[in-house]
């Protein structure tokens, strides 16, 4: 069986916080936890938004951050980062396409496949033809494993009122690539969303995850962004487990929701 961490929306500022919570606290409380508990996990995933305001500093600092873990990890880009800087500051793969923040990454139980969906200048995400041409080729030439598709915005929408605004454009085109591939991919890994939804569509399975920063609340009661406040749930992160053909997905706390907000 191999293990994979998953964390997503880090939102790291090298100082003050966000939204009333510090991410520096919030990240060293994740690694702190997956060098205690998963020490055995082949990566560690990381899609997107890995900073909140995409400035240099602010990935010097969660690079510095990121080499306490004891696993590698594999970072994604969200609609809040900067491809350019993260290139510059975080290690990629070898054979990431050069034009987008997109790789492949076999380990010995499943391939991770890692795309790029963000839209420069929009909170919400894209699909080119480009990125289309790519991820067909990568399935063509996946190996006979669980392929695990790592990706920040939705390509559907989820049922969140206010995060659907800003989904991935293309979903219908990119949902065409991968049900008209021979090579079927085990698990959607999404981000963006700051909360835990599972289901399947069109018969693929799904699974977002919640943020290492800060919570999305329930849409109801109904809420818009003028009157949003980041809810009071403990943070999380994903454990992947993969044996065989099967793919699990488990929801582990790192934290309690104190850690980092200053509440009593």
């Amino acid at each position: 069986m191999e293990k994979i961490i998953w964390l997503s929306d880090l939102h790291y500022v090298e100082d003050g916080e966000v939204l009333g919570h510090d991410p520096r606290a919030r990240l060293d409380a994740a690694i702190a936890y997956i060098n205690a508990h998963h020490r055995d996990a082949a990566y560690c995933v990381l899609s997107g938004d890995l900073v909140d305001r995409g400035t240099l500093d602010d990935y010097v600092g969660l690079h510095s951050w990121l080499q306490q873990l004891d696993i590698p990890y594999l970072p994604l880009v969200g609609n809040h980062d900067d491809r350019g800087l993260l290139r510059r500051t975080l290690p990629l793969p070898d054979g990431c396409m050069e034009t987008f923040v997109q790789y492949v990454m076999p380990t010995e139980a499943a391939v991770i496949v890692a795309l790029d969906t963000q839209k420069t200048g929009s909170d919400a995400g894209e699909f080119c033809c480009e990125r289309r041409s790519w991820l067909m080729q990568v399935l063509k030439n996946a190996a006979d494993l669980p392929v695990l598709l790592f990706m920040h915005h939705p390509p559907f929408d989820l049922g969140l009122p206010m995060q659907d605004q800003s989904n991935m454009e293309e979903g219908d085109a990119f949902l065409d690539v991968l049900n008209n591939s021979a090579r079927k991919v085990s698990q959607l890994c999404i981000g963006h969303v700051h909360r835990r939804v599972c289901g399947a569509v069109q018969g693929l399975p799904f699974t977002t995850l919640g943020s290492v920063l800060y919570q999305a609340p329930p849409p109801a009661p109904a809420w818009d962004w003028d009157s949003f406040a980041p809810a009071q749930e403990d943070p999380c992160l994903g454990v992947i487990l993969i044996d065989g053909t099967k793919v699990s997905i488990q929801n582990e706390i790192f934290c309690a929701y104190e850690v980092g907000t200053g509440a009593h």
